[in-house]
């Protein structure tokens, strides 16, 4: 088990030296071990393109060295979003940790389909990408539960997956990751409630305090009404800034744009993840992370007090370069659950 000591004693050693008068302040480097650590299992990705269509998907796999078989990752993107690239470092990042990625691409251009499609051309993705990775030519998919990322309307997707996962044949969810989730003016894949979630859902939903697209209503929503799920943590990210750089709480936190993964698609998405979007301390400490914890613990009962229960492991967004620590995240755990515990694996502190 890694420890937060050791992930800070990582970090400060990951620092450049610095001569002479102190340097600007500046935010932490990514960390050598652990969740959101840059200790990778296989050195580069292979990229194959089958989304030609509203309905299909990108699909990305490890390799040097290729495993004979992987997890699968579901990502799901944002509306418009659907350059790869805008999330490009994210899912390097997954798939050199040496999961399989499936980016469903659900949209034809930002008018077409309308989002009542939208989770029918997700779930012909997903069964599409499965079906080739199980044909010999790839790397086998184990595929005895599925995990799920979303951002923003592709969070809402997921939530919807979760519930409906038998309905639409696909795998069950095991993991599930909502960032921002919302749909602006749109109903297509929203549901009243969540109650029908399954139990054995692992769910983190991180919303960000000044998210002026959606806001943290929808986010809230499934948090409180996903009542089987014991398993679900609602986190908050809040903005820190210090002399004029550091870490804004916008809608678009979760972009981390790579150009390796470029679609060659220019739409507003695109050109606003390449005006905004950064790979920074709240990726490798903050999205990063919390993925990583929460599909080892849902595969692996390991790292569950990074992803759950309102621990210091939990909340940790790194230090600035001066020492000061970068402002937390902020927890809501399911009602009636004590802080710091977890029935599934996290000890009290």
């Amino acid at each position: 088990m890694i420890s937060l000591q050791k992930i800070c004693l990582a970090f400060f050693c990951s620092l450049p030296l610095i001569l002479g008068a102190q340097a600007d302040l500046y935010l932490p480097n990514q960390p050598i071990e652990g969740p959101g650590g840059s200790t990778y299992r296989h050195e580069s990705v292979t990229i194959h393109d089958f989304a030609d269509k509203a309905d299909g998907y990108w699909l990305y796999e490890p390799a040097a060295p290729r495993p004979a078989e992987a997890p699968v990752i579901v990502f799901m993107h944002g509306y418009g979003a659907y350059n790869p690239m805008i999330y490009g470092a994210w899912i390097k990042h997954l798939v050199r940790k040496g999961n399989v990625v499936i980016f469903p691409r659900y949209q034809k251009n930002l008018t077409s389909p309308s989002p009542k499609h939208f989770v029918r051309n997700t779930q012909k993705g997903i069964h599409d990408a499965l079906v080739r990775l199980d044909t010999g030519q790839h790397v086998r998919p184990l595929v005895d539960h599925l995990s799920i990322i979303g951002h923003s309307y592709g969070g809402v997707i997921a939530a919807n997956l979760a519930v409906n996962a038998t309905d639409l044949e696909l795998p069950p969810v095991d993991a599930l990751m909502l960032c921002a989730p919302g749909t602006g003016p749109f109903k297509g894949g929203l549901l009243k409630n969540y109650e029908e979630m399954p139990a054995k859902v692992k769910l983190l939903i991180l919303v960000n305090d000044r998210d002026r697209v959606v806001g943290d209503r929808i986010g809230k929503r499934i948090f409180r009404t996903a009542t089987q799920v014991k398993n679900r943590n609602l986190l908050h990210q809040f903005k820190d800034k210090r002399d004029g750089v550091g870490l804004s709480a916008g809608h678009n936190e979760c972009y981390a744009p790579d150009e390796d993964f470029d679609s060659g698609v220019r739409n507003v998405s695109t050109r606003r993840a390449l005006r905004v979007g950064k790979t920074n301390a709240l990726d490798y400490y903050g999205y990063w992370k919390l993925a990583d914890a929460l599909l080892e613990f849902a595969r692996a009962d390991q790292y569950a007090e990074f992803a759950f229960g309102d621990t210091a492991e939990q909340r940790f967004l790194g230090y600035w370069s001066d020492g000061k620590p970068v402002r937390p995240l902020a927890v809501e755990l399911p009602p009636g659950q004590p802080m710091a515990t977890r029935q599934a694996g996290v000890k009290k502190r």
